[in-house]
């Protein structure tokens, strides 16, 4: 029974110590990624996986753009759309996850995720799509790490620029390009808050933006005037 107990502590303390150094390597990247520019994302190479094994031949759009060369068009419109309080919290919309909670206990199901714009870069930089409380709680660290490290500024700037707009789609330049045709700089009002209201699912609203999703954008648009960004 001793050795039992001595061997399960020992693998305890060797997981805690796993764990410390994944922390670690997370805040590295975090930390430097204040300053440089992150090439690729944990979503990009999943989905880069999933695209090259249909064919081996598959690239992924990507186009980084400065924070100044993205429409303000867009950058107002993400907001409206995914974190209307983005200026306001550290990280955490209190309020939004308690709206998205009273959502998904009326519908039964979850239709609302509450998630802030750091919450969701977090995910997209180091995670992957699947849902779990470990994967929330992770979620929830990397975040925190962002909020200390990095302003308001550069995170909408890294966001903007590595979150999923299609398939293969990532970052507002490449989407831009592939739904317009023109540079992100030039994307207008409406169009920006077309693109706004494709981020929560943007594969299948590529395809076929369902009537209730254009109505949605249509109040984006709206709303989007009154929003504060960096």
């Amino acid at each position: 029974m001793k050795k039992v107990w001595r061997f399960t502590k020992s693998l305890l303390k060797w997981l805690l110590l796993l764990l410390l150094a994944y922390q670690l390597w997370i805040f590295f990247h975090v930390l430097v990624w204040k300053w440089v520019n992150p090439g690729e994302t944990s979503f990009m190479d999943i989905r880069l996986d999933e695209l090259q094994e249909k064919n081996p031949q598959a690239e992924l759009k990507h186009q980084w753009v400065d924070y100044a060369k993205i429409s303000n068009h867009l950058k107002r419109a993400v907001v409206a759309a995914e974190d209307d309080r983005f200026m306001e919290h550290h990280g955490f919309d209190l309020r939004g996850i308690e709206n998205a909670l009273k959502k998904n206990e009326q519908r039964g199901k979850s239709v609302a995720g509450g998630s802030s714009i750091t919450q969701q870069l977090a995910k997209n930089l180091f995670l992957s799509p699947s849902r779990s409380y470990v994967r929330k709680a992770e979620e929830a660290v990397i975040a925190l790490m962002i909020e200390v490290l990095w302003d308001k500024r550069r995170i909408l700037e890294v966001y903007l620029n590595v979150v999923e707009w299609g398939n293969g789609v990532f970052g507002a330049e490449a989407a831009a390009r592939h739904y317009y045709k023109v540079p992100v700089a030039q994307i207008g009002p409406s169009a920006a808050a077309r693109m706004a209201v494709m981020l929560p699912n943007p594969r299948k609203y590529e395809k076929a933006m369902p009537a209730w999703v254009v109505r949605h954008a249509s109040r984006v648009q709206v709303r989007m005037r009154y929003s504060q960004i960096p």
